[in-house]
C-alpha cells in the first residue's frame, strides 16, 4: 500500500505577494522551508504554474526546480486532464495518490481532480482555522486546509501512516539545518516509509510542538544545537546548568508531561557527553575490561583546572601523571561557541596566560603515530574509520620551537597538522577489535545511548588503546550510505519498539 507518493506545489503558494522595489519576484520564506524539506523526502515533488504567469516568475520557479531537482508542470484549470496525464506520465500511475497544494480551487475543479485520485491541499488565508473535509464513503481526506506551509510534512505523514497502518512508526527530528541536510542528503530522513516502516518528519518551532507531536511516535534530536548557555559552577548537576532555546524547552516540557513519548535519546542520558569531566570519570571504569586482553583500553590521564594561575598547578599535573606537552580542553564539550577552543601546552609557565575557557580539562597528549580510529555505535552495529591525526609530540615540539614553544591554540572542528606521508593501510592490524567492542558495549550500557561515537588512539610506547573523545548522534559520514542508513533506521526502530539488542558487534 502507498499513501502520498507525489506532491505538486503551485506557484500561488510559493511566490511572495508582489515584487521587490526592483520588480524582482521572490519566494515566500515558508515556501523555501517546504522546498528544502521535501528535497530528500523520497516523494516525487514538482512545481506548477499557469501560462499567464510573468516571465520573471516562471524563471524563478524553474530555477528553484533545478536547484532542488524538482519537475515543472504547466497548470491550466481548463485542461486538468492534460495536467493529470502529464504528472502521471512523468511519475508513473501506480498505487498511491498525488497531492496538489494551492491557494484556491473551484469546486468543479476539485471534483475532477478527486475523481482522478488526487488530493487537494489549500493554504488558507491568514486568520482562518484549519479544517479537513473528507470525501464520502472512503474515510480519506479529499480536500485539506492548512494555515501554514510548515504543516505540509505533517499532513503527508498523517496520510501515509493512515494508509500503512500501525506497523509504521513516525519519527520527528530536530537539529540545526546544516546537520539535518547532512543526514537528509544521504537519504536518512524520508517522509516516504522506509523498508522497515519508519516515516521521518521535520519538527519546526514555527508550529506548536504539542500539535506536531500528536502525529509522532518518537523524537530524534540533537539538543546541543539548541543550547544558549552552559553555566559551570561547583554543582555536579549538569542538567541545571544548561539553558536551551524556548523551542527546545517547550519540547522538554511536553516530554515531561508525556512519558510515553519515546526520545532518542533522553536529555538526562546526553548530559554526560556534554561534560568532559564527567566523561573522563566514566572512562575510568574501563579498567574492569582489561583482564582478558593483552592490550589495555583506558581514558587519558587528566586534571580539572579552575584557575591556570593557581600556585601548585605544576605539582598537580605531576600527581595526575601529566607530562608535557598537554592538551587543554574546555570542560563544556559542545553546544557553546568556545567548546572547541583548545590548546597544546609545551611549557608549564605557559599556563598562567593560557587562553582556553575555564573550567578546563588538562589531558594527556598521547603519541599515536598520527592515527585516530573513529568508532560509531549505531544500535547493535559498530563501525569504524581510520583517520590521520595530529603528529607525535616530538614533531609538534619542533613546530612550536619556531614560535618559542608558545601554546598551540586551535579549534578542534578544524584541521591540525597531520603526517601526510603516513599510510593508513597498516593501522587496522594494530587495533584490538575485541577489546574495543567490549568497550563499546560497556559504554552503551553505561551511557544508555542509541547512537554515539568515540575516538581511539593507540599509544606508541605501550600499545594502550586510549579513548580521547565521546560524542552522541555523530554523522558517521565515513561509513558508506548503503550500510550506514539502513543500520540507522534499524537502531531507531528498535528504540521505538523497545526491542534493543543488549550487545553490539563490530563490522570489519
Amino acid at each position: 500500500m502507498c499513501g502520498v507518493k507525489g506532491i505538486v506545489l503551485d506557484a500561488s503558494i510559493l511566490l511572495k505577494a508582489g515584487d521587490d522595489e526592483n520588480g524582482t519576484p521572490s519566494l515566500r520564506p515558508d515556501a523555501v522551508y517546504v522546498l528544502r524539506k521535501l528535497r530528500y523526502s523520497n516523494i516525487f515533488t514538482g512545481i506548477s504554474y499557469g501560462l499567464d504567469l510573468s516571465a520573471p516568475k516562471v524563471c524563478l520557479l524553474q530555477e528553484s526546480a533545478r536547484l532542488y531537482s524538482y519537475n515543472c508542470f504547466v497548470f491550466r484549470p481548463s485542461a486538468l486532464d492534460n495536467f493529470v496525464s502529464e504528472v502521471s506520465l512523468e511519475w508513473g500511475d501506480n498505487t498511491g495518490s498525488y497531492m496538489h497544494v494551492v491557494s484556491s480551487y473551484k469546486d468543479e475543479e476539485i471534483a475532477q481532480m478527486i475523481s482522478s485520485g488526487w488530493l487537494i491541499t489549500v493554504l488558507r488565508s491568514p486568520g482562518k482555522a484549519s479544517d479537513v473535509e473528507y470525501s464520502t464513503g472512503t474515510g480519506n481526506p479529499s480536500k485539506i486546509f492548512i494555515n501554514k506551509l510548515e504543516e505540509l510534512p505533517l499532513i503527508i505523514c498523517h496520510l501515509n501512516k493512515k494508509v500503512m497502518g500501525k506497523d509504521v512508526k513516525t519519527v520527528g527530528y530536530l537539529m540545526k539545518p546544516s546537520r539535518e541536510e547532512d543526514f537528509a542528503k544521504r537519504g536518512a530522513f524520508p517522509i516516504k516509509p522506509t523498508p522497515n516502516g519508519l516515516i521521518f518528519v521535520p519538527l519546526t518551532y514555527e508550529l506548536p510542538i504539542s500539535q506536531q507531536l500528536q502525529e509522532i511516535d518518537g523524537v530524534l534530536h540533537k539538543a546541543t544545537d539548541d543550547i544558549i548557555t552552559v553555566e559551570m559552577s561547583s554543582s555536579s548537576d549538569f542538567e541545571n546548568k544548561v539553558t536551551y532555546t524556548e523551542g527546545m524547552q517547550e519540547l522538554q516540557r511536553y516530554i515531561g508531561c508525556h512519558p510515553d513519548c519515546c526520545v532518542i535519546d533522553p536529555f538526562t542520558n546526553i548530559y554526560p557527553v556534554l561534560d568532559r569531566l564527567k566523561i573522563q570519570q566514566i572512562l575510568g571504569g574501563l579498567e574492569n575490561l582489561n583482564s582478558k586482553s593483552c592490550s589495555k583500553i583506558r581514558g587519558p590521564h587528566f586534571l580539572k583546572v579552575v584557575d591556570f594561575r593557581e600556585p601548585k598547578l605544576e605539582d598537580k599535573l605531576v600527581n595526575a601523571k601529566l607530562s608535557l606537552p598537554n592538551i587543554v580542553k574546555p570542560q563544556v564539550a559542545c553546544g557553546v561557541a568556545d567548546a572547541h577552543s583548545m590548546a597544546i601546552v609545551f611549557k608549564a609557565d605557559s599556563y598562567k596566560d593560557l587562553n582556553v575557557p575555564l573550567p578546563a580539562i588538562v589531558q594527556e597528549y598521547v603519541d599515536h603515530s598520527s592515527t585516530m580510529f573513529k568508532f560509531y555505535v549505531v544500535g547493535k552495529k559498530i563501525f569504524f574509520a581510520i583517520k590521520k591525526s595530529t603528529p607525535n609530540a616530538d614533531t609538534l615540539i619542533k613546530l612550536a620551537e619556531e614560535k618559542e614553544l608558545k601554546p598551540l591554540l586551535f579549534d578542534s572542528l578544524k584541521s591540525l597538522p597531520v603526517d601526510k606521508l603516513k599510510s593508513q593501510n597498516e593501522d587496522n592490524t594494530r587495533i584490538d577489535h575485541e577489546l574495543v567492542t567490549d568497550a563499546a558495549n560497556w559504554l552503551r550500557r553505561v551511557l544508555d545511548l542509541t547512537i554515539f561515537g568515540f575516538d581511539v588512539v593507540i599509544q606508541e610506547s605501550t600499545g594502550d588503546h586510549v579513548i580521547v573523545d565521546v560524542n552522541y548522534l555523530p554523522s558517521f559520514k565515513e561509513v558508506p550510505d548503503e550500510v550506514a542508513i539502513p543500520t540507522f533506521w534499524e537502531a531507531i526502530k528498535e528504540k521505538l519498539t523497545g526491542k534493543q539488542s543488549t550487545e553490539a558487534a563490530i563490522l570489519l
